[in-house]
């Protein structure tokens, strides 16, 4: 196999080292430290604009009638949902608990409910799933933690921003949604309708979406080992975190493929179900929750693509 084929089997796993090298080898070149607070302010525009043109391109895909709710996801919306407030009533109950204690469970609270990734689709197109069942998914649970982040989180009296009412927290989390997922299947819409011959210029780049990811992934590794060195966190909170992330992780992917099983799609169960927009919740953690819980977000990125990693090469060893 030559090296060039083996990099394009393995893209996740290389875009996930190039992203942690990257990090490295940047704050170790200290002529370039007069640069930090501007690649950081382009990455901040930089990430979503690719998030952005993901969607768009899956969504070109897709025909909006596709997009139909099933009546089996409300199984996968009940496993987040109920173990998202079961949790959040557990730390109201132990007011006492220590920080450390409180950080790791916001950690798996967020891991739980946090939504569907933006780039699922694309895993599940490789994987030879259905990508319509996952966005619908992706749109579902979105809907959903609009809704419980904001009733549940004020309870639990952690964070900067936890005095909140429901109206703002809500209005937060649609404004960090809506741009992100609502904005590109306009978009793939009025290119289908309107711009027919880019439209299909887009189809005709098979690849292009799951090359963007490959990109975004590096990005998103190489922030979260920032957020991981700079945490300041101790060791057994970091530790904690990083397990019950993987937990999660894992139980998600299982109960997402056995729902699936059942109703026939395996494949966008286990993705809709384990695959997490990373991103947002790095963001709900350090907005809503304790500070050392973002990094929950960064751990859960690892590990779901290690899963996407060993089930590419499953699916290639089977073609």
């Amino acid at each position: 196999m030559s090296m060039l084929r083996f990099i394009k089997n393995w893209t996740l796993s290389f875009s996930m080292l190039t992203g942690a090298a990257a990090y490295f080898l940047y704050v170790n070149l200290h002529f370039l430290d007069g640069t930090h607070a501007a690649v950081g302010t382009a990455l901040e525009y930089i990430q979503p604009l690719l998030i952005f043109c993901m969607l768009f391109i899956s969504f070109c895909r897709v025909s909006v009638r596709e997009l139909k709710p099933r009546a089996w996801m409300l199984k996968m919306l009940a496993i987040q949902s109920i173990s998202f407030v079961l949790m959040g009533l557990m730390l109201i109950v132990m007011h006492d608990a220590s920080e450390q204690t409180r950080s790791i469970v916001e950690s798996a609270m967020i891991c739980m409910i946090c939504p569907t990734a933006t780039a699922a689709s694309v895993v599940t197109s490789r994987l030879l799933g259905n990508p319509n069942t996952v966005v619908s998914y992706t749109c579902l649970i979105n809907l959903t933690a609009s809704l419980l982040v904001p009733a549940v989180v004020p309870f639990l009296h952690e964070g900067a921003h936890a005095g909140m009412d429901f109206e703002t927290s809500f209005l937060l989390i649609i404004g960090k949604v809506f741009p992100l997922l609502i904005m590109p299947l306009l978009a793939a819409w009025l290119a289908r309708h309107l711009f027919p011959r880019f439209h299909r210029a887009v189809l005709r780049r098979k690849n292009l979406a799951f090359n963007l990811w490959a990109v975004s992934l590096a990005l998103a590794i190489g922030i979260t080992v920032k957020a991981i060195v700079h945490s300041g966190v101790g060791v057994w909170t970091l530790a904690g975190i990083a397990a019950v992330s993987l937990i999660a992780c894992i139980f998600q992917f299982i109960c997402g493929r056995i729902i699936g099983c059942h109703h026939v799609e395996p494949i966008a169960g286990a993705q809709s179900l384990g695959q997490k927009n990373t991103v947002f919740a790095i963001w709900m953690g350090y907005t809503f929750l304790h500070p050392a819980t973002a990094l929950a977000g960064g751990f859960y990125s690892v590990w779901h693509n290690i899963v996407n990693s060993w089930q590419l090469h499953r699916q290639r060893g089977r073609g």
